[in-house]
């Protein structure tokens, strides 16, 4: 397999200062045929007790999916998904081993990094929010993969302004979050998917539902 990594700094300039928004490492990787004849296939059914998702995995929908933050024992099941990349919302840097991981499967990281805060210290930025909607709706970069820490609070929030680009109703949207976030639910997370505005998004192209929930 031959590799040719590039890192790419993309800065977004806020009045009276520079702030990084989102940080991308785009990998190009040549991977050698591989045979799936039955017989190859075959042996790898017994790997399937092998597969194990992520923390809060699920599908948000065609070629979009959401967890928590994945190790190790993920790698197997992601690979299942064909990823081409992954929405990363925390800004820590990504551990080597999934870095690893990212650039020998040829998936795409945009990092956007979203501090982690506990109400009532709470300061969503709504121009993150909105630049990393522009990569889920892409369908260039899916499938995808949404990530935060938990997958329940930052992701929530993403996938909850997503869905009003989708023409959910609040409760719908609201009733997601909370199945994630359960106890840990935090009302100004609702508070935000409800005052986020989605006007200057309509017109980028959707390829997968819109339907009213």
């Amino acid at each position: 397999m031959k590799e040719d990594t590039k890192t790419k700094l993309n800065q977004h300039q806020q009045p009276g200062r520079t702030q990084q928004m989102c940080r991308t490492i785009e990998v190009v990787a040549n991977v050698d045929h591989v045979d799936m004849s039955p017989a190859v296939v075959a042996s790898d059914t017994a790997d399937d007790l092998n597969l194990i998702p992520p923390l809060n995995f699920a599908m948000v929908d065609n070629g979009i999916f959401r967890s928590g933050f994945p190790d190790s024992a993920n790698f197997s099941f992601l690979q299942t998904l064909k990823l081409r990349s992954i929405i990363y919302l925390c800004p820590e840097p990504y551990p080597e081993a999934n870095t690893e991981f990212s650039k020998s499967n040829g998936i795409r990281l945009f990092q956007f990094g979203i501090e982690s805060y506990k109400e009532p210290f709470v300061n969503i930025p709504d121009d993150t929010i909105r630049e990393a909607l522009k990569v889920v709706l892409d369908v260039r970069n899916h499938p995808v993969l949404i990530h935060c820490n938990r997958g329940k609070h930052r992701t929530g929030c993403l996938v909850g302004c997503l869905r009003k680009l989708q023409r959910w109703c609040l409760s719908s949207v609201f009733d997601e979050y909370q199945r994630f976030a359960a106890a840990k639910a935090r009302i100004c997370d609702q508070r935000f998917m409800e005052l986020f505005d989605v006007s200057s998004l309509k017109h980028l192209p959707m390829s997968f539902s819109c339907s009213k929930k």
